[in-house]
């Protein structure tokens, strides 16, 4: 199968702060070596992009040496961390920035949704827009005519299509650029995580229209999203940065296991203070001796101990919820306190999973603090991982748990 797309030592490169070194005769030296096609000198003392420590120098680097290859056809789903550079990669690959160093190759037309509102004009109505972005990716306008029934179908604007779309609202306008990029021919399509502003069934309905791409239509299809469980369900290939550098490029399953057992904490968590707002101080996975603990048996109770505390200021209606995920972060399902009646400054709680209630395998909790579908209170508690043990050897040990499921539902069996 041929390469769609070929990165090369692929690195991307940003000054901090001011535009310019700071002095005149830096200035001229940066020009200098431009003119002379040799490398910014000031580049060399720039520095990963990891947000978590403070650096010495002005110069990030958003992306540092990454190469791979991806064939025709193939769905990819890159992940990582927010600033790992994920955005950065695919700005270059849809060419809106141009890399630093490095060399980009890609066989055939890319259409791309990066951001709400990329290549749309918003004085244009929703129609002209539509043959602007197919212009724009060198088709015809006969071409963009037989197509245009089925990208205001698709998109469900079709009362909105003649009104400028700066009347639009996020949602509207996330959904006439999917429809357009997916619609229109282009052997490449590249969607960064915006379809979060479409609503549940548009989501869903995007991301079955990916895979018609993908696997029906042989398109080449890459996909960001911190949706880890949508990512199985529709790449084949997973790649996985970090600080600006890629850690691996692996299949999907692989890749999203390796960036979660990065990201997760074991068997506990602890939480820092937020100003004037609740906030998780910590959780703790424990056995009925609270003991500390990340490994249970099937038959094991699992206690969730979380600290909530700065509660003076207690929004109405807060409640407190744990997801638990699979090993591929799919929601298993989820548990919810409305807190309107604690009037304390601090308080601790307890959320008990029923032993015989997992199946053997590898899970991750997560503690939400928020106020439903208004706002999210303290959502930056890490996933904390554990895992449930067959201690018995029953039938259950001799199945994977991504293929027969994770809950034990005890069904009867009778012979007749």
């Amino acid at each position: 199968m041929s390469v769609a797309i070929k990165v090369e030592d692929l690195s991307k490169a940003y000054q901090l702060g001011e535009i310019g070194t700071g002095t005149v005769s830096r200035d001229i030296e940066r020009w200098l070596a431009r003119v002379r096609g040799k490398e910014d000198p000031f580049l060399k003392v720039g520095e990963v992009n990891d947000r978590t420590v403070k650096g010495t120098s002005n110069i990030v680097w958003s992306l540092k040496d990454i190469s791979f290859e991806i064939e025709q056809g193939d769905a990819v789903g890159i992940i990582g961390r927010n600033g790992a550079g994920k955005s950065t990669l695919l700005k270059i690959l849809s060419r809106v920035t141009t890399p630093t160093q490095g060399v980009v190759k890609a066989r055939g037309r890319i259409a791309s949704l990066l951001e709400v509102g990329t290549g749309f004009h918003p004085e244009l109505t929703g129609r002209e827009n539509i043959y602007l972005n197919g212009a724009i990716l060198g088709m015809r306008k006969k071409e963009i005519t037989v197509k245009l029934d089925q990208i205001v179908d698709f998109s469900g604007v079709e009362r909105y299509i003649d009104t400028p779309v700066k009347r639009y609202s996020s949602g509207m306008y996330v959904r006439l650029a999917f429809a357009v990029a997916a619609h229109l021919d282009s052997e490449i399509l590249i969607v960064d995580e915006v379809l979060a502003v479409g609503d549940a069934d548009f989501q869903a309905k995007c991301l079955g229209k990916m895979q018609d791409v993908s696997k029906g239509e042989g398109r080449t299809v890459l996909f960001v999203s911190h949706n880890t469980g949508s990512m199985v369900d529709l790449c084949k290939t997973g790649i996985l940065l970090e600080n600006g550098q890629m850690i691996m490029k692996d299949s999907i399953e692989s890749t999203v296991s390796k960036y979660i057992s990065r990201t997760s904490s074991e068997g506990s968590y602890k939480g820092a203070p937020k100003a004037e707002k609740p906030f998780i101080d910590e959780v703790r996975l424990l056995s009925d001796e609270e003991a500390g603990r990340n490994v249970f048996t099937t038959k094991e109770r699992v206690n969730v101990d979380i600290r909530i505390d700065n509660l003076v200021n207690q929004p109405r209606n807060l409640t407190a919820s744990i997801v638990v995920n699979d090993q591929f972060q799919k929601p298993i399902f989820a548990s919810h306190l409305n807190l309107d009646d604690t009037k304390k400054e601090r308080l601790g709680l307890k959320a008990v999973i029923p032993g015989d209630l997992l199946l053997p395998g590898i899970y991750y909790i997560k503690v939400i603090l928020h106020i439903p579908f208004v706002e999210f209170i303290d959502n930056d508690a890490d996933l904390i991982k554990f895992e449930v043990e067959d201690e018995d050897k029953t039938e259950h040990s001799i199945y994977k748990v991504s293929n027969v499921g994770v809950i034990n539902s005890k069904t009867q069996w009778h012979v007749q």
